[in-house]
């Protein structure tokens, strides 16, 4: 594919790839594509269909030319409702496209599917009534959770973009860390402390969610991963033996990159009444060194990052804001209490290896989280229920009055609506 080699039915060189994905086979894939860009090499892009609101393929392929456009179907199972609907849907654009285009040049629809699909899943003989070559099919262990699954063949469009090198260079990253969890005795084990101190946070300080605010635009999707990683992993309410817990478990993570954050929710974690720990990531090299006037612009940021976490630490005592001459009538707004939990985290630049150990590191965060509160933290049970109310839905939502009247009347209410209104 980066060579040139493998070309579309029209005999063009492949210029992007899309990746069709839900959960971990689009989360892990887009952080890590967002974060690695500069690395990108060949000329060649990466885009993400995961939601099946049909406005998310009609926008990503908007633009695109078919003859270049390579399509990568991710779904272990190659069953999943929302990853195969926008596949067919995919496949749909293309070969209209194609024909539109003239480009099929005597070629058949088989042909084209052939050269403009390859998989990921271990269910070949799906992926061949897809119309994809079971040669082009990536598998992988049938144990490896969606969440968890970014360095494996989830990773194809990332390998593709990225070169061999750059790949191998990031699952160093993953196997580094997951030495030093390995070996690392407890008190020198960052899994393991981090680990505890959330477990800590949440059951004897009363924290319900945790921040998480890379101070690099290039992490942007980072929060967003880790939502799923660590809440689909332990957002549960039922240990390992089966008996419900009588504690808190999980917490709800969130975050933006610095300094956006700090002009929307910074306010809050300062000042607010909810304890919010808080993780800072930052890198001391800069993708992009930019200088306005005299200013090195990176210095700039990283002072935001360095006050935030003083500030969030030590605060500012009412002498101190007396002692500014603040009028009396505010002085207790502008009192900020400190002693409130931050972790900081730095390297020397975001490279692949830094990304995979970061990566790494928070999977083993997770698993020590789940191990000290006694649940599974490879399950997902809770994201079943809706998906198979969905297809029951789907007669009622048709206009199946029948299925519709057997609804409560909350949800009766709103098909009904959507009844009425949809022309």
């Amino acid at each position: 594919m980066r060579s040139g080699e493998w070309t579309g039915v029209s005999g063009k060189r492949i210029e992007t790839v899309v990746n069709i994905g839900i959960g971990g086979s689009d989360l892990g894939p887009v952080m890590v594509y967002e974060a690695l860009k500069p690395y990108a090499d060949a000329g060649i892009s990466a885009r993400f269909i995961s939601n099946i609101d049909p406005t998310d393929v009609a926008e990503k392929v908007s633009d695109l030319d078919p003859e270049t456009t390579l399509f990568i179907v991710a779904s272990k199972t190659f069953g999943t409702l929302e990853t195969l609907t926008n596949a067919r849907v995919a496949r749909d654009w293309l070969l209209t496209a194609l024909g539109e285009a003239n480009a099929l040049q005597g070629k058949t629809a088989e042909e084209a599917v052939a050269k403009h699909f390859i998989a990921v899943s271990t269910a070949l003989d799906k992926v061949a009534a897809f119309g994809i070559d079971p040669e082009n099919a990536f598998g992988f262990w049938d144990w490896v959770g969606g969440r968890y699954s970014v360095d494996s063949a989830i990773g194809t469009s990332l390998a593709i973009v990225f070169g061999s090198k750059v790949f191998e260079e990031f699952l160093a990253g993953f196997h580094a860390m997951d030495e030093h969890f390995r070996t690392a005795p407890f008190e020198k084990n960052v899994p393991v402390l981090m680990g505890l101190l959330n477990v800590w946070y949440v059951n004897f300080l009363g924290a319900e969610t945790h921040a998480v605010l890379p101070y690099d635009q290039y992490l942007h999707r980072f929060p967003a991963y880790l939502q799923q990683l660590t809440m689909e992993s332990n957002g549960k309410s039922v240990r390992a033996d089966g008996s419900f817990v009588d504690y808190s478990t999980g917490e709800v993570f969130w975050g933006e990159p610095g300094t956006n954050g700090q002009h929307a929710f910074y306010q809050l974690i300062h000042q607010g009444t909810r304890l919010i720990p808080a993780d800072f990531l930052a890198f001391a090299n800069p993708a992009h060194p930019t200088k306005d006037g005299e200013q090195d612009v990176h210095e700039l940021f990283l002072a935001n990052f360095f006050a935030q976490t003083q500030a969030l630490a030590f605060g500012k005592t009412e002498d101190e804001v007396r002692a500014e001459g603040t009028a009396e009538h505010v002085v207790n707004a502008r009192i900020f209490s400190g002693n409130r939990p931050s972790t900081s985290i730095m390297a020397s630049r975001l490279t692949p290896r830094v990304l995979g150990e970061l990566i790494a590191l928070y999977e083993h965060i997770t698993f020590v989280q789940g191990i000290v509160w006694g649940i599974d933290s490879f399950d997902q049970w809770g994201v079943e229920l809706g998906k198979k109310l969905a297809l029951d839905l789907v007669p009622a939502i048709k206009g199946d009055r029948e299925v519709l009247a057997r609804q409560d009347s909350s949800t009766a209410s709103l098909i009904d609506y959507y009844l009425k209104h949809r022309k």
